[in-house]
């Protein structure tokens, strides 16, 4: 049984409580975020996709690019300069979560599919994605199928499809009854999930972060938090030795969304009473800006935060979708990938920085041919505390 946020002196629960497995079909934000994002209009070019992890590229984790948007203004560094971009007392909340082999070969009868292992239910059930194989490792769209569909998997196991996650007959998810210990399968027959701008399979560790760590029921992620790949121990050592403090919580995140301004489903997260205890701590002290590392962590950490503006330990599912209506409630600045200029995690980006801020950020990341996705660039995004812009940053609600 999945867990709401605990309703207490006035605040309101952000995430919602699951019987079996979580509702899709009237998702808060659904509407908004079919909305145009402030970035319609712009094209990313192919030559802009990060192909390969730095490491590949005769660079370090540490030694992308980072670009700065205070308000409105823009500047441009490498991430190893992040310590100079932060201030003692500042607080990093970054996302715990292990990111899984989630890619499975299997058959439909006699047709070859990749089954994407996307977020396992409440209720035992597993999402998945069905995807066809288009060699070198490459795998392209395909319906789901019909429900009671049986996809065999290595090892002599099998899953059944049931229901699609969506209201549309031809959605990519659906939940499926899996075989136990579908955890263990993934680290034997797994690998990690690749998209198509990539060059080649990367190893299990490319994708995973210094600030993974297993669950003891071996949930993870389907895809990394890759707002924090860009960290090195060394790199979070120096942010230590000058006072940056950093905050853990974990949300499992599950297949991506391939569709334009499709708000993301329902995923499964925890924040721990000692990181409730810090952001309220600093945030009541004045001391510092609470900073979120990727979308993953501003969904927790905003499902855990009332309409009083305090954050309470809470885990269980959460289907907040955070919109510039919505606004931000506890989050002063995000740092984060580059994003398609349709993805809906755009306007989580609108509600931190503001339209025009954004406008500005990522217009001056095309003009100075910064890469994307995950193994590309990141953008730190903070308040203009000089200019306090009512657009660069608001904690309305």
């Amino acid at each position: 049984m999945a867990l709401a946020v605990p309703g207490a002196g006035g605040a309101e629960p952000a995430a919602t409580a699951a019987a079996d497995s979580p509702a899709l079909d009237a998702r808060p934000g659904r509407a908004e975020a079919a909305e145009a994002t402030a970035l319609e209009a712009l094209r990313v070019p192919d030559a802009l996709s990060a192909r390969v992890p730095a490491e590949q590229r005769g660079a370090g984790r540490d030694d992308v690019r980072l670009l700065v948007s205070r308000g409105r203004a823009v500047t441009h560094h490498a991430f190893r300069e992040l310590p100079e971009q932060l201030r003692a007392g500042d607080v990093l909340v970054v996302n715990t979560s292990m990111t899984l082999p989630a890619a499975v070969n299997g058959r439909v009868g006699g047709e070859r599919v990749v089954v994407h292992f996307s977020t396992r239910g409440a209720d035992g059930r597993w999402a998945v994605e069905l995807r066809a194989p288009r060699g070198a490792g490459v795998t392209g769209p395909r319906p789901g199928g019909l429900a009671g569909a049986v996809v065999r998997l290595p090892g002599g196991r099998a899953l059944v499809l049931e229901e699609p996650l969506g209201p549309s007959a031809g959605a990519r998810l659906w939940w499926a009854r899996a075989p136990e210990r579908v955890p263990e399968m993934l680290r034997r027959y797994g690998r990690p999930i690749r998209y198509g701008y990539t060059d080649r399979d990367q190893p299990l560790s490319a994708y995973r972060t210094v600030f993974a760590v297993d669950s003891p029921d071996g949930s993870g992620s389907a895809e990394m938090p890759s707002a924090a790949r860009p960290f090195t121990v060394p790199l979070v050592a120096e942010l230590v030795r000058r006072g940056v403090l950093f905050a853990p919580l974990s949300l499992h995140t599950g297949v991506a969304s391939a569709e334009a301004h499709e708000p993301p489903y329902p995923e499964r997260f925890a924040v721990p009473a000692a990181t409730a205890w810090l952001v309220n701590a600093v945030r009541a002290a004045g001391s510092g800006r609470v900073v979120a590392v990727g979308t993953t962590a501003v969904r927790a950490l905003e499902s855990a935060v009332g309409a009083d503006g305090v954050v309470r330990p809470a885990e269980g599912w959460t289907d907040l979708v955070v919109t510039p209506r919505r606004g931000v409630r506890v989050v002063d600045g995000l740092l984060t990938g580059l994003h398609e200029p349709q993805a809906s995690h755009l306007l989580m980006l609108e509600a931190v920085a503001g339209r025009e801020a954004l406008r500005r950020g990522y217009e001056a990341a095309l003009q100075e041919r910064y890469l994307w996705h995950e193994f590309g660039d990141v953008h730190l995004i903070l308040p203009d505390e000089e200019r306090n812009a009512p657009d660069c940053f608001s904690n309305e609600w």
